[in-house]
């Protein structure tokens, strides 16, 4: 059962969160994660390295799996096998490569917002406005037809919202775990947490939006299991035990004991014990600028390990608003690359590099003093789709970058070489291009297509091919 007020005061501290976690495993969960691993080899969904090839899946990956089903290795392997296979039938992968940015932008104003903030162990921070998914509003999302060329069994407004989790675990997460001087850098940062401000929000809005949530909910809990660290439920209104009474029934009990609803007088000394103020939004006694629809904003140690291709305050919207993940870059550095497509023409472009003093000095192994290493969560899924899905004029190169004139905004995006050129409201211009035109050479491994440019970061391993070299941005 949801606690009805503030969590204990010991779920603010390191060693609560961090049991079952990476580098904090006690001799028995040691042995059941294993034990897990062997299992998912038998059974032909997991490779481990051989030295040369890595795993197929990154142990950050795996774990969140087991600790979802307390330990035990077969209920773990049950539903990694069950998300294996969705993820198949769904085109998952294909889906974050080529869903269309209006697609993606449309999913995430009607669901959870990064602020662009972390709290206090690391832990991006979400902010969810439930108040303005207004029925007119909600009526045109879930009727909108999809722009995106990937389709599968699923609803197109559900596969908007699967973008919106693989946007978690391949890009959000992954910076967050990269920003030096946070702490436990031993272990990776794998889970979020969410404030939801249900204030002014009526009986009947509830109601029309119970499928809306209970798709999020549903979906979290079967595939992208112990990502929610937990939830702080503020305005709740006189009638809300009401409508607890149908959300409860979406979430096992593990998910449920995260929920917290906080009293108006609760709100700011339960989100100050876990989130430094100048984190939370100011709505809720804070110093941070944010609303929900706002670009996310950045906090100064993230910004810090980040060289934008551009500097423009437009550069920086598109890399957090638009789908993006890691791939591996020249001399160790971290590469993001914007993906999604705009018009039908796949972007494929530079958007930003996390430089390697920042990416080495991410993780560092329990014992071992000084030793610097990078982590295998800094991997992201990567892409195991058929060439011709791959082979398109939208994918480009990398290379040098060049300036480019300003161009004027239109009223919608423009992709030009893989790139968006600018975009309606408001006028933007990346202000560099990527210098190669030709698509990217493909090398085929164990049946599948990848491209050369970087080995791309993933929770399947960095692809075994020979990467074509990265000139610096």
């Amino acid at each position: 059962m949801a606690q009805p007020g503030l969590p204990l005061l010991s779920a603010s501290l390191e060693q609560t969160r961090l049991a079952g976690h990476l580098g904090h495993f006690t001799p028995h969960e040691e042995s059941k994660f294993n034990a897990f691993k062997v299992l998912c080899e038998e059974q032909g969904y997991y490779k481990p390295t051989d030295g040369k090839t890595p795993a197929s899946h990154d142990d950050g990956t795996l774990v969140r799996y087991l600790r979802a089903r307390k330990f035990v290795p077969q209920d773990a392997f049950v539903q990694f096998k069950d998300t294996e296979i969705w993820r198949t039938e769904n085109k998952l992968d294909e889906l974050y490569e080529k869903i269309d940015i209006n697609d993606y932008q449309e999913a995430r104003s009607v669901y959870p917002q990064w602020t662009g903030r972390r709290d206090k162990r690391g832990l991006p921070v979400y902010l969810y406005e439930v108040s303005k998914l207004n029925s007119k509003r909600m009526v045109a999302y879930a009727s909108a037809t999809s722009k995106s060329s990937v389709n599968g069994p699923a609803p197109t407004k559900t596969l908007r919202l699967f973008a919106l989790y693989e946007n978690l675990t391949r890009f959000v997460t992954p910076l967050c775990s990269a920003v030096p001087g946070r702490p436990n850098p031993e272990t990776p940062v794998d889970q979020s947490n969410h404030i939801v401000d249900i204030s002014r929000v009526g009986l009947k809005q509830f109601w029309n939006l119970r499928s809306h949530m209970q798709d999020a909910s549903t979906l979290a809990t079967a595939h992208y299991p112990e990502t929610l660290d937990r939830i702080f439920i503020i305005g709740a209104p006189s009638f809300f035990p009401t409508v607890w009474g149908w959300i409860k029934k979406w979430f096992d009990p593990i998910t449920t004991s995260k929920i917290f609803i906080l009293s108006a007088n609760e709100v700011l000394p339960t989100l100050t014990a876990f989130i430094d103020i100048a984190n939370i939004p100011k709505k809720f006694g804070g110093d941070l600028d944010f609303e929900s629809g706002m670009t996310p904003v950045l906090d100064p140690a993230v910004r810090a390990v980040l060289n934008l291709s551009s500097e423009s305050t437009d550069a920086e919207r598109l890399f957090l608003t638009a789908p993006v993940r890691w791939i591996d870059g020249p001399d160790g550095d971290l590469v993001a690359l914007g993906v999604g497509s705009v018009n039908g023409v796949q972007r494929r472009e530079m958007v930003a590099t996390m430089h390697a003093h920042a990416a080495q000095n991410a993780f560092q192994p329990p014992g071992t003093p000084g030793l610097q290493y990078q982590s295998d969560f800094f991997m992201t899924q990567v892409s195991t789709v058929q060439s011709r899905g791959l082979q398109d004029q939208g994918m480009q190169g990398s290379g040098v970058q060049k300036q480019v004139p300003q161009i004027p905004a239109t009223q919608s995006p423009v992709v030009e070489n893989g790139a968006i050129r600018d975009f309606a409201n408001p006028p933007t211009s990346m202000n560099r291009e990527i210098e190669d035109t030709q698509p990217v050479p493909m090398t085929a491994r164990d049946g599948n297509i990848l491209p050369t440019v970087g080995r791309e970061r993933s929770r399947y391993g960095t692809p075994p091919s020979d990467p074509l070299e990265l000139k610096k941005l």
